[in-house]
């Protein structure tokens, strides 16, 4: 039996150009490691034997939700953390995450995890997002067939909101730093499953957004605000997290397609109810791109004092570079010193967490 009453379950197709390393830095933690392969053809299964505790199969069926609650049943302890295949630990720490487990045995742990990405002119970046994937499976388990949520298993409380608590590690996404072609073929296999469910009849505000949210990487700008516009009429709770997304991620839409004042009123329509520093810096963003310069450096410096600044990624580094740059060309040069350590502390950690 593993060491730390915490069971690892992943869920893994093909993954052999990244299985090993995710592998390989989760052992020295001493907790369970269950993978479940759904129909692998190269060396994933192979791999995997190598470092896991046990390794099953599981025949896929279109439903991400499926696979996972069904590597969570094969678990030996109730508190599961869910892993993919492309994110590397490079940090825990593990007395700190048992005394969560013990104080808020019916909270989740919320997992802030560093993507890395391609810009379009081929360069690495970063951005960061929370993601919950840490739970207790007596009363936590996995709904939606594509990007699957981890919901009560009370399925009356499914829309509930989840309590939770950051988790105290380090976690490196490699999974978006494709090419254009992979990332296309990635979003057409994800709208594939979406589309099952919109023609099932059972979408909901969230599948919509995740239909919008693909398009959008796609640069399909006009079926995106379609299909996030779709989301906002079927009911707007700030309190889930993917509705602030949705919110900005409409406003960016509007903005592509230089409606910067339907991007402008959607973000003050809802900004006293979506406190975050990621939507604060979409506000500054667009008010810039807007050509409201005064407005925009009013955000992002409001964007520097948000408790959250740690969930920017990269754009908390571009925050302080925006502010530099306007007052330089205000010919304030003053107020713009004043902000260059901030910005050379960010590049500092963007190089840090490209070489993790």
């Amino acid at each position: 039996m593993a060491k730390v009453p915490i069971s690892v379950c992943i869920i893994a197709k093909n993954e052999e150009k990244y299985i090993e390393e995710c592998l390989k830095r989760l052992k020295p933690y001493g907790m369970e490691i269950i993978v479940t392969d759904t129909g692998s053809t190269d060396r994933t299964k192979e791999i995997a034997e190598k470092y896991a505790d046990r390794v099953y199969d599981f025949e896929w069926i279109d439903d991400f939700a499926a696979a996972r609650n069904f590597c969570a049943s094969k678990a030996s302890y109730p508190w599961i953390w869910a892993l993919d295949c492309d994110e590397y630990v490079s940090s825990i720490n593990m007395k700190l995450l048992r005394i969560c487990m013990q104080k808020a045995p019916r909270h989740c742990g919320v997992m802030r995890l560093k993507n890395l990405s391609y810009t379009d002119d081929g360069d690495t970046t970063y951005g960061s997002d929370d993601v919950i994937r840490f739970y207790n499976k007596h009363y936590y388990k996995y709904y939606y067939p594509i990007h699957e949520q981890i919901c009560s298993v009370d399925e009356s409380k499914i829309m509930d909101t989840v309590n939770g608590f950051i988790m105290p590690c380090e976690v490196i996404h490699h999974g978006y730093a494709l090419n254009a072609e992979e990332m296309k073929v990635k979003q057409e296999r994800n709208l594939n499953l979406l589309f099952k469910v919109i023609e099932s009849g059972k979408a909901d505000a969230y599948t919509y957004f995740q239909t919008g949210q693909s398009y959008l990487i796609m640069d399909k700008y006009d079926e995106a605000i379609n299909y996030f516009e779709q989301g906002m009429k079927l009911g707007i709770d700030t309190n889930n997290v993917y509705v602030h997304i949705m919110i900005t991620s409409l406003a960016k839409c509007y903005c592509f397609k230089k409606r910067y004042e339907d991007a402008i009123n959607l973000l003050e329509e809802y900004g006293d109810r979506c406190k975050t520093a990621k939507y604060v810096y979409t506000q500054a963003a667009i008010n810039l791109e807007a050509g409201n310069t005064l407005k925009a450096l009013m955000y992002y410096i409001k964007t520097t004092a948000m408790p959250d600044t740690d969930t920017l990624g990269e754009n908390l580094m571009h925050c302080y570079e925006h502010i530099i740059n306007i007052y330089e060309a205000m010919g304030n040069q003053e107020m713009a010193d004043l902000f260059q350590a901030k910005f050379a502390a960010c590049k500092k950690e963007k190089e840090r967490v490209l070489s993790s």
